[in-house]
């Protein structure tokens, strides 16, 4: 008995738009109703749709991805997975963007297996040093930013012309900073802050 299709498709936020993946499936061809679908991070697996499927999935099925990282968003988890699917659960998997990886050719041909799961590790490996290349880089963007005075986060409340008064009243205990923040419509702890930040030369 041939074994079944099946497609997994991944965005990183529900924002994501998913036809690309979904398009290339369907041209493969896997069934729409064979397509397995997850809106969420991939940063770990706990993905309800992805567990769904690794339980339907049995030796002599196929899985077929768009593309690599869809399995992952680390080499470590992405080598993972493949070895649940074509170890443990005996399916073949195709990578749509990446015809080196399709384990349907390589079958009980050892050196097919072996440039399989070479091009897999190179790949996985790729991505990963992608990634981290890419947060080093948004890193030292903020970096250079804040050097340059660039402001991140709310930006900060401008003490007001009242806080002054305010703020040597309630030095002479005549206000509470409960008080005092009251009237000048900010919170507490934001009055107490200024208080203790600023001396009167700053005014």
């Amino acid at each position: 008995m041939e074994g079944k299709t099946y497609g997994y498709v991944r965005v990183s936020t529900k924002e994501q738009c998913e036809d690309r993946q979904i398009i290339a499936l369907y041209e493969f061809p896997v069934s729409e109703s064979n397509i397995y679908m997850d809106k969420l991070s991939g940063k770990d697996f706990n993905r309800p749709q992805y567990r769904k499927l690794l339980k339907k999935l049995r030796p002599g099925d196929l899985l077929v991805i768009k593309s690599i990282d869809r399995l992952g968003r680390n080499y470590e988890e992405i080598l993972l997975q493949w070895r649940i699917i074509t170890k443990e659960k005996q399916a073949d998997v195709v990578v749509l963007d990446m015809p080196l990886l399709d384990t349907r050719k390589s079958g009980d041909n050892l050196t097919g297996t072996f440039v399989t799961d070479l091009v897999l590790q190179i790949l996985s490996y790729v991505a990963q040093t992608e990634r981290e290349n890419i947060h080093q880089r948004q890193k030292e963007g903020i970096a250079a930013a804040k050097l340059r005075g660039v402001q991140f986060g709310r930006p900060r409340k401008t003490v007001p012309k009242e806080f002054w008064t305010l703020k040597e009243a309630w030095e002479n205990k005549e206000i509470s900073s409960r008080e005092a923040a009251r009237q000048l419509s900010i919170a507490q702890d934001t009055f107490l802050r200024w208080a203790h930040k600023f001396t009167t030369s700053q005014k």
